[in-house]
Order: C-alpha cells, then structure tokens, then sequence
C-alpha cells in the first residue's frame, strides 16, 4: 500500500448532486469542517462537468501523486501493480482494472450496479479468475489477481491510452452511457460478451443466488492507461477517507449526513487539532460530482487570526457548489 499522510485529507463525494443529497445539505451541522474552512485557505480549484471519465477526487489525488494524463487514462492499475510488485519498476506497459460486477438488466436498459454491494469473497474470486484468464490470454491479456476480491489486474498494449470510465462515474447509469467507444475497445466489447455468457453458466452464481446475493454477471473495465513517471509509484498520498461513497451513490441522503457527521466528529476534528498545534502542512480536498476543491495553510499572521474568529464559513454553500 502506499505511504498516506495523515495531515492530508481526501474527500470523495463531499458534495452529491442527487435529490436526496442535495435535500440533506441543509440539514449538516459541521462545526469542525466550518473551522478548517475559515482558517485555511482555498489553494486550488478543479471544475468540469459530469461528462468526464474521471471524477473529481480521482483527479484530485492523481494531482497530488503528480500523475498527468488525459480524462479516462489515470494509470490506477498501472500504479498499484506496481506497488504491489506485479510489474517490475520502468514498467510501461498499459494496464487496466477488471472488475466484476452485477449488470442489471430493465426493460430499456442494462445498469451497472456498485461492485462494492455484490458480497464477493476471496475463494469466489480465484474460482474466477482461472476461468475467466484463457479467454483474456486469448486476446493478449494477461490478469493478475489482487489483494482485494472481485477486483483483478490486467496487462495489455491495448490500456495504453484506452480512455475508461471510473466505475464512480458509471455506478447506477446504463452501460451504454459509459462503455469506451473507441474502435480500440472492440475486442474488449467482445470479451466482455463471452464473459457474460460464461459467467451465467457457473456453479458459483448458484451457489449466490442460494445465498441471496446478486449474480456476478459482467465486468467493468476502468484505471487503464501506462505509469511512465517512476515518481508516482512512490509518492506519499494524501490520506483518502470514502465513507460518503456508498450513501452518495445510493442517493441515501439519511446515510450520506450521517458519514458526514462522523466524518467532522473524527478525521476533520484531528485535522483541525494538528492545524490548532502549528502543522503548517495541513491540507484539505473536498469533491463533488463537477469540482475539488484544496484548502492549504497560510501564514498566520494577526489579521489572518482575527478574520478566522469573526468570519464562519458555511459548509453548506462550499459543498452546494462542488
């Protein structure tokens, strides 16, 4: 894994666009984030729209790794096999992330449903993946498992500026919305059809649906694209705290307060005690649906103190905006 600073704090889904959590924002009391807000300052602003593959936080820590590249082509996979020592260090193959998930299937469309809700384990996912690596060598790809389950990393000249998008993007949307559309991604659309009807055939979605949990129907294909800076694979990254993502995702806007609420109780209330105690390289990212927003520490002069006492920043209307 890599190196985190606990002085650095990450937000993904601070701000949620969806009805229920939009609804919710004016019931947030955040006192700790209210207090970091006045008395740090806004260092940085990223805005584009909710047409990108990449989503703000996942832009926002590539940032902070120093890791350039075109909207769908943050190298994730790349990286982590890296840090896990899958590829060797100078690397530059494409790499992507495998994914397996529930597609579900409507009158009108096929939606994607969260990976993180389908309750895979370690045994289900090496059953898996043997199955699942001839007809992927067959096109040139070779998977490796990871340390987390349903998840695999995958190796191919074909990832190398293959723009995917972030499985956060495309969670609870038609596939079609997001799939890559580049002829590149052919023999991947095809791959993808073998595996669907492979997986609909095999004793562990029987042995799932005797248990009550959704079938394991398909895969997602996202973090594609080639590390060619040896620096992010070392970098220290900001530490990223996603207990807003299920609820966001799910429009829960009773959930999504409630992780709020012990998201200013907990991680923001250390980082305003390591601001209050002098750290001066306390830093904060919060991300929306559209934009991040980084607030850093300034010099502490006099006037800095006395605005920061009088002047409280709202947390509804930074959150509103991302």
């Amino acid at each position: 894994m890599a190196e985190t600073s606990p002085r650095q704090l990450l937000i993904p889904f601070a701000g949620r666009g969806s009805p229920s959590c939009r609804a919710a924002l004016s019931t947030l009391k955040l006192p700790n984030l209210e207090n970091l807000l006045s008395r740090l300052t806004l260092a940085d602003t990223d805005t584009q729209d909710e047409s990108t593959r990449s989503p703000p936080h996942e832009r926002a820590l590539a940032q902070a790794l120093g890791i350039s590249a075109p909207d769908g082509c943050i190298p994730w996979a790349a990286l982590e096999a890296r840090r896990l020592g899958i590829a060797a260090p100078g690397d530059t193959e494409g790499w992507g992330t495998v994914t397996l998930c529930n597609w579900q299937v409507g009158i009108d469309d096929v939606v994607l449903g969260d990976p993180a809700s389908i309750e895979i384990d370690a045994a289900e996912s090496a059953a898996l993946l043997e199955i699942a690596r001839p007809f992927f060598e067959e096109d040139g790809i070779a998977l490796h498992a990871s340390p987390v389950p349903g998840r695999w990393l995958a190796r191919a000249g074909i990832f190398d500026g293959l723009a995917t998008a972030s499985i956060d993007r495309a969670v609870g949307y038609p596939i079609s919305q997001w799939s890559p559309l580049a002829d590149a991604a052919r023999p991947l659309r095809r791959l993808q059809n073998e595996m669907q009807m492979l997986l609909y055939t095999q004793r562990v979605n029987d042995d799932r649906a005797a248990r009550g949990v959704p079938p394991i129907n398909s895969f997602w294909l996202a973090g594609t694209g080639a590390l060619k800076k040896e620096e992010a694979a070392n970098a220290v990254a900001p530490t990223v705290n996603d207990t807003l993502r299920t609820p966001a995702l799910r429009d829960d806007g009773i959930g999504w307060a409630a992780a709020w609420q012990a998201l200013d109780a907990g991680p923001l209330a250390a980082l305003l005690a390591e601001y209050t105690r002098g750290a001066n390289d306390v830093s904060l990212t919060l991300c929306g649906d559209l934009a991040s927003q980084r607030y850093t520490v300034q010099p502490r002069g006099l006037a800095r103190w006395a605005k920061s006492l009088f002047e409280r920043t709202r947390a509804a209307s930074v959150l509103e905006a991302l």
